[in-house]
This record gives C-alpha cells, sequence and structure tokens, in this order.
C-alpha cells in the first residue's frame, strides 16, 4: 500500500471515528476549542476593529489562515504514524462537528412544546436561533426549530466533512474558524456591515458544496420520514434562490419538500422597540408546520448527517486513480 493510499485510509478511519464521537458524546461541556477561538477572535477584534472592509479581511485572514496553519502543523507533526494522524483526525473532527448538541437542543424544545410549557419552549429556542421568540405560537416555535435544524446542519455537520474529506486537518479547523467568525460579525449590522463583510463572504463560498449535498441527501432521505425525493428537489429548484442566504436557501427549501411543509414567512428580529421585521420566502408547498413535525425534522437530519459521514469516508478512502507503471521489457541487451 503506498504511503499515499495510506493516509487517506488514516483520513477516512479518523474521520468515520470524529463523526462517532459526536453522536455519542456531542461537544465538551468545558474548555471547547470553538469557545477559545472565540474568545482569541473576539479580543483580536477589539485590537484590529476598523469600519472597513480592508481592516475586517485582515481580521479574517489572521484567524481563519492562522487556524487553518496550526492545523497543517499538527497534522505535519504526526505524518507517518498512523495511530497520531487517526487520532489528530478524529479529535478534530470531534471538535468542529455540532451535530448531537443541534440535535439535544432541538429535542429539549420538543419536550417542552409536547408538555405545554410554551413560555419555557420560546426561551429555549434562542439556543438555536437569533429571532424573537418571546409572541411566538408553539407551531411557530416548531418552524423555527426545523429551519435552525436544517441550515445548522449544512454549517454544523455536513460542510465540515466535506472539508475534512478534501484537505484534512486544515480544512477542518479552517472551516470551523470562518464558519465562527460568520457568526460572530458575519450578520448585518451597523458596526459589522464593513468589517465583518469577509467573514460573511468567505462563509458563503465555504458552505456552497457543503449546502448543495445536504440538499441532496435530505431529498435521498425523504422517504425516511414519509416524504419524496421529487418533492424535495421540486421544493429546491423552485424556491431556493429566493432565500436571502446562497446557502441556507438550498438545504431548508430541501428539507421543507421532504417533510411535505412550508417554511418561511415572517421573521421577526431585535429587541422589543427596535424590532426588525423580515418576510422570509415561503419554502416548499406542503402543510403549515406542526410540532409533531420536530421529531420528523430531527429524524431526517440524523439521516442527512449519517449520509454526510459515508459520503466523506468514501470520498476520502477512494482509490486515487493514479496510473500503475509497466514494467518495460529487457532490450537486446538485457537493460532496462
Amino acid at each position: 500500500m503506498t504511503s499515499r493510499r495510506a493516509r487517506a485510509l488514516r483520513r477516512a478511519c479518523g474521520l468515520a471515528l470524529g463523526c462517532l464521537v459526536d453522536r455519542i458524546a456531542g461537544d465538551p461541556r468545558r474548555g471547547h476549542p470553538v469557545a477559545g477561538f472565540g474568545r482569541v477572535a473576539g479580543a483580536l477584534e477589539r485590537r484590529l476593529y476598523d469600519d472597513s472592509r480592508a481592516r475586517g479581511a485582515w481580521y479574517t485572514l489572521v484567524l481563519v489562515g492562522g487556524t487553518a496553519g496550526l492545523g497543517a502543523l499538527g497534522a505535519r507533526a504526526v505524518r507517518g504514524h498512523a495511530l497520531g494522524e487517526v487520532v489528530l483526525t478524529a479529535v478534530t473532527t470531534w471538535a468542529v462537528l455540532g451535530g448531537r448538541s443541534l440535535d439535544r437542543e432541538a429535542a429539549a424544545v420538543q419536550a417542552l412544546v409536547e408538555s405545554d410549557d410554551l413560555a419555557g419552549a420560546r426561551q429555549r429556542l434562542t439556543h438555536l436561533v437569533g429571532r424573537r421568540t418571546d409572541e411566538l405560537s408553539a407551531d411557530e416555535v416548531a418552524r423555527a426549530v426545523l429551519e435552525s435544524v436544517a441550515e445548522n446542519t449544512s454549517d454544523a455537520v455536513v460542510a465540515p466533512l466535506v472539508w475534512g474529506a478534501l484537505l484534512g486537518v486544515p480544512g477542518l479547523a479552517g472551516y470551523r474558524a470562518a464558519n465562527t467568525l460568520d457568526a460572530m460579525v458575519g450578520h448585518r449590522s451597523a458596526r459589522y456591515e464593513r468589517f465583518g463583510w469577509a467573514s460573511a463572504r468567505l462563509d458563503d463560498v465555504l458552505n456552497l458544496p457543503g449546502s448543495r449535498l445536504s440538499a441532496l441527501l435530505a431529498a435521498a432521505c425523504a422517504p425516511l420520514v414519509d416524504g419524496r425525493p421529487s418533492d424535495a428537489l421540486r421544493a429546491w429548484r423552485r424556491d431556493a434562490g429566493a432565500h436571502p442566504s446562497p446557502n441556507a436557501g438550498p438545504v431548508e427549501a430541501a428539507f421543507a419538500g421532504a417533510l411535505g411543509v412550508r417554511l418561511g414567512g415572517r421573521t421577526v428580529y431585535g429587541a422589543p422597540g427596535a424590532e426588525r421585521v423580515e418576510m422570509r420566502p415561503v419554502l416548499g408547498d406542503g402543510r403549515d408546520v406542526e410540532t409533531g413535525d420536530i421529531a420528523r425534522a430531527r429524524r431526517l437530519a440524523s439521516a442527512v448527517d449519517l449520509g454526510a459521514a459515508l459520503v466523506a469516508v468514501v470520498l476520502v478512502g477512494r482509490p486515487s486513480g493514479g496510473t500503475v507503471r509497466r514494467r518495460r521489457r529487457p532490450g537486446p541487451h538485457g537493460r532496462r
């Protein structure tokens, strides 16, 4: 077995093991590396902030490039050590994935809604979404959960696995750094309109392959939630382009079609007295979301997570396709 092939198999094993640990354990309760990165990013923002795209681009480059570079140094340090390569890839994969934690939060909201604790469900929903939740009905809470589960399945599971499959540890670490910066400074506000521009655009680019794969997997897994792949694909093709996000649109539309529901509509952001109302485009042409759909969405997301892990492992472990060198026949004097 060539060294390249061996490294590919170790990367595939590390990705698979990291996915398994995330599914079983979820995020660490304390000392999460992403939280540590956030503290560093916050400190650097206080030093570098200026209301300009150029300064924001340097900020993004330093943090994302530095994180990917650290990942590359770690990968180089264990290169050639089979166990070290597997363990480093597995630990990094576990650190950047968020599938189990996303499901836990959705399950917590589901339990509160099902026990008729609407006030508690509204409060717990703030762990998943940035919109105002204090006036939502039970079905509107469910709609918000579905939209968050769909988008974050792509952002927190599928996209990092894609970059982990393509680039290994540097890809995993660099993607998570970019996605975290988008959450911190990439949103539209007076402070971050220009400074956060580079972070937001980089996150959009890095999420393109993951969001499309997520939408495809949601369509493929639709029968597991009594849906039809054709409905998911049709909703994606017809509705995704109207969504303000180039990546959330395809995933949310595919989830809506697979679940046979409609997502989108009136969404309120900001504190009372400073509200910002957005009329999100309608995705899907099924019925309105009901509270019972949270369980179905969680089941669909879990299937997409598993599908993404399988795709990543196959993508890494596939034969390299290199040509096989053929031995030349001896010449007339026995030379080769």
